[in-house]
C-alpha cells in the first residue's frame, strides 16, 4: 500500500474510534466557518457540526458574539436531520450547566424559592438560570380544586410575581422537560417542621390544638405546625363509628401526648386520657353476675355495645342476631365477665 494509501486507511481508522454523537451529548469544538445557515464547528469527528442562525438568537446579547476560530461547547440536538447535518446547539450547551444544577438540587431533595413568571392551561412557569421550569396545577398546594379553565387560569395569575418554595421533580434534558413542585416543597417543609417539633415533645404532656382533617380512622390536630392524629379509638371511652360526631375541622382541643416516633415522623395523640378512666373508676363497684341498666349504643354483626355508666359500654353477643334491639333502647343485663385491666365488659341480656 502507497504511503497516501496509508494514511487515508489511518485516517478512516481513527475516525471510527469516534463513537455516533447522540441527541443530549456535549462536545468541543473550534468554529471553522460562517455561512447563511449559520455556523460550522468542526468536532474533530467525520462530520462537522452546524449551529443554526435561529440557535444563535436564543443567546444573551452578550453572549451572541461568537465568530470563526473561537472554541465552543455545543449540545447534540439532531444527530441527523433531513439534510443529513449533524445540528448542535450553543445555547442549549450554555443552559446545560443549569440542567445539571437542576439535576443535583433534584437528587439532594433540596427546597428552592423561585417566582413564576407567567401561565398556562396547564400551571405556572418558573424562570431556572436559563431554562423555564413547569409547575403543573395539581402539584399547587392551595389551588381550590374543581374550577374551570378560565377560574383556574386566573387563580395562577394571583401567583406570578409571588416567591415560592419548589422541589424539582423530573429533570430531562433530551425531552426539555424541567418540572417542580410546590405541593411537594410544602410538604417537605412540613416534614422538617413537625420533626424539629418532636424533639421538643415529651409522652404525658399536654397540648393545645386545632383539628385539620378528619378521616375514617381518627383525626389529625396541629400542635404549633406539626400534625398528630388522634386515632379513632383515643376520641372517647365508648366507641365511636364516626370521628365528626365528637369533632368538627377547626375546633380547638387539647390533647394528651401519647406516642411520638422520631424514625417515622409522627406523633400520636388523645382526647379520651385527659378524662377519667371509666374502667379503673368501677374497678370496685362492678363485679361478675351483678344485674345493670344500659342503653344500647352500637349494633354490629356480632353483638351489641351497651353503655352502663358513664364512658362505659360492654359488649352483649348475639346468639341468634340482634332481635329488635335498636340504638338508644334501654334494655336490662348482667355481667358476664368485667377485666378492667384489659378493657373489656361481656354483659348478657335479660329478658323481661
Amino acid at each position: 500500500m502507497t504511503e497516501s494509501g496509508e494514511d487515508l486507511a489511518s485516517l478512516l481508522s481513527a475516525g471510527d474510534l469516534f463513537p455516533n454523537p447522540e441527541r443530549g451529548d456535549l462536545l468541543q469544538g473550534i468554529i471553522i466557518a460562517r455561512d447563511t445557515n449559520g455556523l460550522i464547528v468542526d468536532l474533530g469527528m467525520k462530520r462537522d457540526g452546524v449551529i443554526p442562525r435561529a440557535d444563535l438568537d436564543k443567546l444573551p446579547e452578550k453572549e451572541a458574539v461568537v465568530g470563526v476560530g473561537d472554541e465552543v461547547s455545543v449540545m447534540v440536538i439532531d444527530p441527523v436531520d433531513q439534510d443529513g447535518n449533524l445540528i448542535v446547539s450553543v445555547a442549549q450547551a450554555r443552559e446545560s450547566g443549569d440542567w445539571l444544577e437542576a439535576r443535583r438540587k433534584m437528587e439532594d431533595e433540596e427546597v428552592i424559592e423561585a417566582t413564576p413568571s407567567s401561565v398556562n392551561r396547564g400551571g405556572l412557569i418558573v424562570p431556572f438560570g436559563r431554562l423555564a421550569a413547569f409547575v403543573p396545577a395539581s402539584h399547587i398546594s392551595n389551588l381550590p380544586r374543581g374550577l374551570g379553565e378560565d377560574e383556574r387560569i386566573a387563580a395562577l395569575r394571583e401567583l406570578i410575581g409571588k416567591p415560592l418554595p419548589f422541589r424539582i421533580i423530573e429533570v430531562d434534558p433530551q425531552r426539555r422537560r424541567l418540572v417542580f413542585s410546590e405541593r411537594k416543597a410544602i410538604r417537605q417543609f412540613r416534614m422538617q417542621q413537625k420533626a424539629e417539633i418532636i424533639q421538643t415533645l415529651k409522652e404525658g404532656e399536654v397540648r393545645t390544638g386545632i383539628v385539620t382533617s378528619l378521616r375514617e380512622f381518627g383525626a389529625f390536630v396541629d400542635i404549633g405546625g406539626a400534625d398528630g392524629l388522634i386515632h379513632i379509638s383515643e376520641l372517647s371511652w365508648t366507641r365511636i363509628e364516626d370521628p365528626s360526631k365528637v369533632l368538627r375541622v377547626g375546633q380547638e382541643v387539647e390533647a394528651l401526648v401519647i406516642r411520638l416516633d422520631p424514625k417515622s415522623n409522627r406523633i400520636g395523640l388523645s382526647l379520651k386520657r385527659l378524662e377519667t378512666n371509666p374502667w379503673e373508676a368501677n374497678v370496685d363497684k362492678i363485679k361478675s353476675g351483678q344485674e345493670l341498666d344500659g342503653e344500647v349504643t352500637v349494633i354490629t354483626s356480632s353483638g351489641a355495645f351497651i353503655r352502663v355508666s358513664e364512658n362505659l359500654e360492654g359488649l352483649m353477643k348475639f346468639g341468634d342476631g340482634p332481635g329488635n334491639l335498636m340504638p338508644g333502647m334501654s334494655v336490662r343485663v348482667s355481667v358476664t365477665e368485667f377485666d378492667p385491666e384489659n378493657e373489656r365488659m361481656d354483659l348478657a341480656l335479660i329478658e323481661e
